[in-house]
């Protein structure tokens, strides 16, 4: 059973930065990789970045490429960050950690996982991104 916490969400002005955060308790890096989702308002979730279980490889969306960065930290991998700058309003959603067991994750093909086939879920952390 894997655990997700996530925090860090806030309200900024467009071209801030903020810096998202998900706690992972009772994971491990070779079962998992690990990765953000969005969802805004009258949308559907959607993945926005992801990183293999050891950190080799990374995913990110159109929309957030250059601005957005994921990275793990500690020997366990367990802390998961996305680091965001250059932050607009339609950035403006409820961000989701996500953990996607191994024989799903497709960050090593160049892939984000799709919404249904992430197995855990962190609770949500607020973006609001004001113009």
């Amino acid at each position: 059973q894997v655990h997700l916490v996530d925090s860090g969400g806030g309200s900024v002005q467009s071209g801030g930065s903020l810096r998202l955060a998900c706690a992972a308790s009772g994971y491990r890096k070779e079962l998992y990789c690990l990765g953000w989702f969005r969802q805004a308002p009258g949308k559907e979730r959607e993945g926005v970045a992801a990183i293999s279980g050891g950190g080799a490889s990374t995913y990110y969306a159109d929309s957030v490429m250059g601005r957005f960065t994921i990275t793990q930290q500690g020997d366990a991998k367990n802390t998961l960050y996305l680091r965001m700058n250059a932050l607009t309003p339609d950035d403006t959603a409820m961000y989701y950690c996500a953990a996607v067991l191994w024989r799903k994750c497709t960050v090593g093909d160049g892939r984000m996982p799709p919404a249904q086939d992430v197995d855990y879920w962190g609770q949500g952390t607020q973006v609001i991104v004001a113009s």
